[in-house]
């Protein structure tokens, strides 16, 4: 052979090599992210910045993206696909539901790590300004249903001033500002008070469906305001004495100078009436990780680990100073163990 076409023929083989190192390599790159993004419910958002803050400080990853919306829209992002182009964790202050968790397995997103964080709750908040309230858990359904139930038939709701409920409630108009359709804490509302109330009000009277669907959604005469960002509900009571607001106890934490709660069935919310279960408004908040993403995603098992760590979700960790009511010891030490169970796999 001659030495032209053997030299020839080796920078062919060398501009092949070349031309295939650099696809292996721009597909690495195209399969892998060295940030985490995190999207979904608000009320989980500020626990998910602080957690993305320290995690940016104390090691050698970049901040991860955290951004808020609403758990139904976080799920809706989270589960568009396994890509590397799409969120790894969804932040969420309910369960996924079984629909969710269905059009997740359709897009291709099937194996999902749920991580309990802690707890937060429903609260009942007006200004400072004026008396708190204490209401059981069927006047507040009566005062915010479509649709109740007066000598034994369901009808538009009448009630115009929370003295119209019960004489002993104060004589002042009912108003309230409340999550709009899609936001976790509406979810949890709709969960936590109409359900229950509406099941227990027709307990034994025999409604059709749609009578029964009608008394699980909050009414549209102007009793009820829905506010898209939550935040927006302090000023409202600010600026309405008479008003009162449908909150998480995270913002009673940060808000004191501002706003209390009001007692729900002779409650008050507290860190140990939430936890334990005592106060009626209380459910649990959680981070939904996309195992798929754990080895392509620089850091997302880091991440999701100091979420549980002891300085974050412990009694005395970071994000109780935040408002997050912490899990109780075993459940965090069990959340623990699931963690590195998936992360040993």
């Amino acid at each position: 052979m001659r030495p032209g076409r053997n030299l020839a023929s080796h920078g062919a083989r060398r501009a092949l090599w070349t031309l295939m190192g650099m696809f292996v390599v721009l597909s690495c790159e195209a399969q892998s992210r060295d940030h985490i993004i995190v999207v979904g419910s608000s009320t989980v958002f500020p626990f998910s910045a602080l957690v993305a803050e320290h995690f940016s400080h104390s090691g050698p990853f970049p901040a991860p993206s955290v951004s808020a919306s609403s758990t139904a829209e976080g799920f809706r992002l989270f589960c568009a696909g396994p890509g590397i182009d799409t969120p790894d964790i969804g932040n969420a202050s309910r369960p996924i539901s079984p629909a969710e968790r269905t059009a997740c397995t359709h897009s291709g997103v099937k194996q999902i790590a749920e991580i309990r964080i802690g707890y937060d709750s429903l609260i009942v908040a007006n200004s400072v300004s004026a008396d708190s309230l204490d209401l059981t858990l069927r006047q507040l359904w009566l005062a915010i249903a479509s649709q109740v139930p007066v000598e034994g038939r369901l009808v538009p709701n009448p009630y115009q001033r929370w003295s119209d409920i019960d004489p002993r409630l104060p004589h002042k108009p009912i108003t309230l500002f409340g999550p709009s359709v899609g936001h976790g804490t509406r979810d949890a509302f709709v969960e936590l008070v109409m359900e229950p109330s509406c099941k227990v009000a027709l307990a034994g009277v025999v409604f059709s469906p749609e009578q029964r669907e009608a008394c699980t959604r909050v009414r549209r005469d102007g009793h009820w305001i829905d506010v898209e960002n939550i935040e927006l509900t302090l000023g409202k009571l600010a600026s309405n004495r008479g008003a009162i607001g449908i909150l998480t106890y995270s913002y009673l934490e940060q808000f004191t100078n501002r706003i209390h709660a009001g007692k729900i069935d002779g409650v008050e919310p507290s860190v140990t009436s939430i936890s334990s279960g005592a106060y009626p408004l209380s459910r649990p908040l959680f981070i939904y990780v996309k195992q798929s993403h754990l080895k392509s995603v620089l850091g997302l098992a880091d991440f999701a680990t100091e979420f549980l760590s002891f300085c974050a979700a412990g009694t005395h960790g970071y994000l109780a100073d935040e408002g997050l009511v912490p899990l109780p010891s075993a459940e965090l030490l069990r959340q623990r163990a699931s963690m590195a169970a998936l992360l040993h796999r």
